[in-house]
């Protein structure tokens, strides 16, 4: 075979790469080949247990049947979520058609279609290719988005370029327009004006200037609407612009039959509508330039987010420094930042020390101290001090990059509530179409003269209100600026289910240690018996205790750290069972205690018995200290409850929520927390699976939001309606969740469910004004207050109507953009 042939040869042959799940040797490399290598057309077959992927070469490949092969084999085929933008969407049918064509495709499991944001999210195992042709074979134009939006700078550009053509072809329309409208309007509003175009230029030219203009207005800036709307026409698949490009050609072929061929039409018919036709060209795109600003605006969050990410980073390459693109920056690398600058990725102080600003994380506008050991995280702004650090997580993997992919995620969820709106569109332009031809038949028939012309004013109105540009952006721009504004606060919703499932929340049950409380015990107590000094007993107790590694040892350590004491040797060390520890340190025997162990040594505690009784209430545990055989304190380490708990229950009960506390330490301390903090409900010393059963049968109580943040608190996380993670946790916990609270902050709690019920407030107001426009309008367009008020709807004003539907549903989801968590909210 010669080079030209086998070139041809390989040009033929297609390329698919599946993901493989469950291989863990060689063997099953060899199987899931030889299971591949048998499917049609498949020529070469080659998996990489490494990388857990097989790369498949091949004629006619049918990805569907690899995967079918791979599972038959006995492994899996991960279902993986890809993004889409697509280019062309008008209004909420477009939204249903592509849906509809997306689940066509194979081994497609989900696809949900966002107006707003004009992307598709797609779940399952198809290929990309195939989506793709399955939206093109619908009419419109995609393409595969970025992985996050730091790399949209281009498509943020395109929008940008589109809107400004977008303006100039609605200034060239109203240019042209407006001779048009005063030509024909002004004759009949205005005697004078009727009387100077028949005495200047005559009636007969006045039409051919219209039909002029009219034209270029059409085939101009209104040609979008024919290119889109008679192709999916013929598709049998109408959308908006197919109303518009029916409405407007309707008016205008009518006008042309008046102009070019009055004798057609019946005696008293002959009359131009070309100003209808040329107005609501105009007008759609005013409305949909207003859209397209509004549309970017609810996307600000994003767009700031990716402001906060440094373009360059100064890093120590070959012994110096270097300026190099925060692109090319690799773990490990040692970064350096000045005053004033952002910190340019993750990672951890190694020299130097700084206050940082880091409210776009935590929302807490307060600067953090830094110093070395410390960590810091891409996106944060160094305020006075200098300092290098250790790269730990750069690029996709950063904190910053993680929160863009959270946000972009939940604006492109699809709420329970969007089904509605989706089954009702599904048939909204081809019943609107119907009722438009239902009206041009009645009133042709039952209509008084011309009838002609009130059928075809009337059956152009329906047409042109009837747009569903506003079903299809109630909910999503709402959940955009939404979950916008939450990413602002510090609340991010992982999904955008959790928006509308929070808002039901009846019952907030936390857990108490690194929740509630700091998740740090440290010494809070501590009474000394006469004759002892604080320093020593402190001392020699500390010096005992650091040969333990239980938190509340490490605590007292910590403790005699902090006040600069210095702790003698220890030379015997034995642990008591069930009692305490006794040991020898600085020359002195030291027994650390509960207080049988005390009673067990002979000692008499009862001197401190109001203090004990006291930490008890307190929820505190205490300890007892005895040296060289005498009571010489009491002592109390406990997890202090955060700053901002009080303030957060009592804001949710001030919004009518009971507030519960699941935790696995003793009833006495989770008791006394709860008497404390004013909680409802306590179930104490649970395990993680018992923490599950809590979690269920609190359910009882109403719909259910558990508040957690270590690996133990994932299954309840999981369990309850909705699970929200203190991002100062652990990664297990945010995943479980569908709320992260990224500054830990617990009055971030009542602003998630505040802003939820704000935001699905905001949803259910746009789709009622989206509804209620269309139930209202669409009879009055047909001419339904003719019979009793003589009032019909002109296709003018049925164009700014629906221009201003959208734009009001747009106005009315950019209010959260100013909201502000209060409990009234």
């Amino acid at each position: 075979m010669n080079i030209q042939t086998l070139h041809h040869a390989t040009a033929d042959l297609g390329r698919i790469v599946i993901d493989v799940d469950g291989m863990t040797c060689a063997s099953c490399v060899g199987r899931v080949e030889r299971a591949l290598q048998a499917v049609p057309g498949v020529k070469t077959a080659a998996v990489n247990l490494a990388t857990e992927r097989a790369e498949i070469i091949g004629s006619g490949l049918d990805r569907s049947a690899l995967v079918k092969a791979i599972e038959d084999a006995g492994y899996d085929v991960p279902t993986r979520p890809i993004d889409i933008v697509i280019e062309g969407m008008t209004c909420a049918s477009c939204v249903a058609r592509v849906e509809r064509a997306l689940k066509t495709v194979p081994g497609v499991t989900v696809a949900n279609v966002n107006l707003a944001t004009e992307r598709a999210t797609v779940t399952g195992t198809a290929d990309l290719a195939a989506l793709i042709g399955a939206i093109a074979d619908a009419g419109y134009e995609a393409r595969a988005a970025a992985e996050t939006a730091i790399m949209s700078e281009e498509s943020a550009a395109k929008k940008t370029a589109e809107e400004a053509a977008l303006r100039r072809d609605v200034l060239f329309a109203a240019a042209l327009t407006l001779p048009v409208f005063v030509l024909e309007m002004g004759s009949h509003l205005f005697l004078w004006v009727h009387m100077a175009v028949m005495n200047s230029i005559g009636m007969q030219n006045s039409w051919y200037i219209q039909f002029a203009l009219t034209t270029v207005v059409l085939l101009g800036p209104g040609l979008r609407f024919y290119r889109k709307g008679f192709p999916a026409l013929a598709r049998l698949a109408p959308d908006m612009n197919s109303l518009v490009a029916v409405g407007t050609l309707a008016a205008f072929g009518y006008s042309l039959v008046a102009t070019f061929a009055p004798g057609v039409l019946p005696l008293g018919t002959q009359n131009v509508y070309f100003e209808a036709a040329a107005v609501i060209v105009t007008l759609i795109l005013l409305g949909r330039l207003l859209e397209a600003r509004a549309k970017g605006r609810t996307s600000e969050a994003i767009k700031r987010l990716v402001g906060l990410q440094a373009k360059t980073a100064r890093v120590l390459r070959n012994g110096g420094l270097v300026e190099v693109p925060v692109a090319e920056v690799r773990p490990g690398d040692i970064v350096e930042v000045r005053p004033g600058e952002r910190v340019p990725v993750d990672g951890e102080v190694t020299t130097g020390a700084s206050w940082i600003d880091e409210s776009m994380i935590s929302g807490e506008p307060l600067p953090v101290e830094k110093a070395p050991g410390s960590t810091v995280t891409g996106g944060t702004v160094n305020q006075t001090g200098a300092f290098n650090f250790r790269a730990t997580a750069v690029g996709e993997a950063t904190m910053l990059a993680q929160i863009i992919r959270m946000v972009e995620a939940a604006q492109g969820g699809k709420l329970p509530i969007q089904a509605l709106v989706d089954r009702v569109t599904m048939w909204f332009v081809p019943v609107v179409m119907a009722i438009a031809v239902l009206t041009f038949a009645v009133w042709l028939i039952l209509g008084p003269d011309p009838a002609l012309t009130f059928g075809l004013v009337n059956a152009v109105a329906v047409l042109i209100i009837a747009c569903p540009c506003a079903m299809g952006l109630a909910t999503p721009t709402s959940i955009m600026v939404g979950t916008g504004r939450g990413a602002e606060m510090g609340v991010l919703f992982r999904k955008g289910e959790a928006l509308q499932a929070l808002q039901t929340v009846k019952v907030v049950a936390f857990d108490k240690t690194g929740t509630l409380t700091e998740g740090k015990p440290r010494l809070t107590d501590m009474a000394l018996a006469p004759g002892f000094a604080r320093a020593a007993v402190l001392a020699v107790v500390a010096a005992v205790e650091a040969k333990s590694e239980h938190p509340i040892a490490r605590a007292i350590v910590a403790a005699a750290e902090a006040e600069g004491l210095i702790l003698p040797e220890v030379t015997t060390f034995d642990s008591v069972t069930g009692f305490g520890v006794t040991a020898a340190a600085g020359g002195q025997r030291v027994d650390v205690g509960a207080d049988r162990y005390m009673v067990k040594l002979g000692l008499d505690v009862s001197r401190f018995g109001d203090t004990a009784t006291r930490l008890g209430d307190e929820g505190k545990s205490p300890l007892y200290a005895a040296i060289d055989g005498k009571l010489a304190a009491i002592i109390a380490v406990a997890d202090p409850i955060k700053e901002t708990t009080p303030q957060a229950i009592q804001a949710l009960h001030l919004l009518g929520l009971k507030v519960a506390l699941i935790t696995g330490d003793n009833s006495r301390t989770a008791n006394a927390i709860a008497r404390q903090l004013g909680i409802d409900e306590v179930v104490a010393e649970v395990l993680p699976d018992g923490k599950v059963a809590a979690v269920k049968r609190l359910k009882a109580l109403g719909a259910l939001a558990y508040v957690g943040d270590g690996i133990n608190d994932a299954p309840a996380l999981a369990e309850a309606d909705v699970g929200l993670a203190v991002g100062t946790g652990t990664d297990i916990a945010i995943e479980a969740a569908d709320v992260v609270l990224m500054s830990g902050r617990l009055t971030a709690v009542s602003d998630a469910i505040a802003l939820s019920k704000a935001t699905m407030r905001n949803i259910r107001q746009n789709l009622f004004w989206a509804f209620i426009y269309n139930a209202l309008l669409i009879p009055v367009a047909a001419g339904a207050l003719w019979p009793a008020f003589g009032i019909l709807l002109s296709p003018i004003f049925a164009a700014a109507a629906m221009a201003l539907s959208s734009v009001f549903v747009l106005g009315n989801a950019l209010r959260l953009r100013r909201f502000a968590p209060s409990i009234a909210a």
